[in-house]
């Protein structure tokens, strides 16, 4: 049996993300109302995919009172797009640019003597240390010394130290956060014997700040919650994003035709097959291959052979579908595929994929 093709006019329709900030905005006010203390909007990572500007500025509408985020590059985004609440940066460089964050009052955290000798201009300082990552953040043994290290510095008019801050490898685990909630309060401890009066405390990102309000402390920071995630599988939070594809060519096959590179998948039957023009520089993660699904034609349907760069190819059995039908590759979840199917398609976590979506994703936000 030969192919029967029919293709979609170019540029009749595209890939788009649509971002719902409703969404946001809902999901902000739960962890509003659920903290003891504030709520510090984390938009780092483009607000994970969703838009920096368009996230800080709902979340704040909606009851947060701090943003965070990792870069200083970042943290003049969030001033540029018009937020005017205390805003946190965690991840620098050694000679990050304190003057520029002066400027824009933009919180800078200390992670090590280092950062704190090349810092100077008055800026506001959190103390960040190691309460059990190994990552970022000060190691224990060079608290006492970084704690009088800052009351120097602060007495000598260099910094403010407002906030101590830390994070918990374990989350996700009940019952495994002690270790870090001790080793915080030691550290505020610590710089109090210093002479230091800190008056932001903070540990808890999402998955504590919902399963151990124990560790809320002065201000919790929400990130991935903002937007739809849960990585402590116990909440279900409202995802903000769709992300659609149109068909843009529909082929009828016969039994034993090889699809894709490799010839990955061989069909078993005769059968028709829908292109999408998304791949994995869309954003659509190459290990998902042999199990993803889209929504197409009222229900789901299987991923054929390998997802390609930019293509990726579906079969519709033998239901109707004609170019220009939308797929969607994932929604909140009503039926059609959410961020989590494909995150555990791919073996990996819904964050990677909600950040990893190309740049050539028409967004549509809303």
């Amino acid at each position: 049996m030969g192919a029967r093709v029919t293709s979609l006019r170019q540029g009749a329709s595209e890939p788009t993300l649509q971002v719902d900030l409703t969404a946001v905005a809902d999901n902000t006010r739960r962890f509003v109302s659920w903290a003891r203390g504030a709520v510090m909007a984390v938009v780092k990572a483009d607000g994970f995919g969703h838009g920096l500007g368009d996230v800080a500025r709902t979340a704040v509408a909606a009851g947060a009172t701090w943003i965070g985020v990792t870069s200083l590059a970042e943290g003049v985004r969030v001033r540029e797009s018009g937020v005017d609440v205390p805003v946190l940066s965690w991840l620098n460089p050694v000679d990050v640019d304190v003057r520029t964050a002066v400027r824009c009052g933009i919180d800078l955290s200390v992670p090590s003597l280092e950062h704190l000798a090349a810092i100077e201009g008055g800026v506001r300082v959190h103390l960040q240390l190691d309460t059990g990552m190994a990552r970022d953040g000060a190691a224990p043994e060079s608290w006492l010394s970084l704690m009088s290290a800052a009351r120097r510095a602060e007495l000598a008019g260099r910094v403010s130290v407002v906030g101590v801050m830390g994070h918990l490898p374990c989350a996700d685990t009940p019952g495994a956060n002690e270790y870090g909630k001790r080793a915080l309060l030691r550290g505020v401890e610590m710089a109090r014997q210093a002479g230091l009066r800190p008056s932001v405390r903070h540990l808890a990102a999402t998955s504590a700040a919902l399963t151990d309000p124990g560790t809320h402390l002065d201000v919790v920071r929400i990130g991935a919650g903002l937007v739809g995630i849960d990585p402590s599988g116990t909440t279900r939070l409202r995802s903000a994003l769709r992300f659609t594809a149109p068909v843009v060519q529909v082929r009828r096959v016969a039994a034993g035709t090889g699809v894709g590179y490799g010839h990955a998948h061989v069909t078993d039957r005769a059968t028709t097959l829908a292109l999408l023009p998304v791949g994995y520089a869309d954003g659509l993660p190459r290990s998902a291959s042999a199990r993803a699904e889209v929504w197409l034609a009222g229900r789901r349907r299987p991923v054929a052979g390998v997802i390609s760069m930019d293509q990726v190819v579906v079969d519709v059995g033998d239901d109707e579908v004609v170019p220009g039908d939308e797929a969607v590759v994932f929604g909140p979840g009503d039926g059609e595929p959410a961020v989590a199917d494909w995150a555990r398609w791919a073996g990996t976590i819904p964050h990677e994929i909600v950040t990893g979506i190309g740049a050539r994703v028409r967004r549509n936000v809303r």
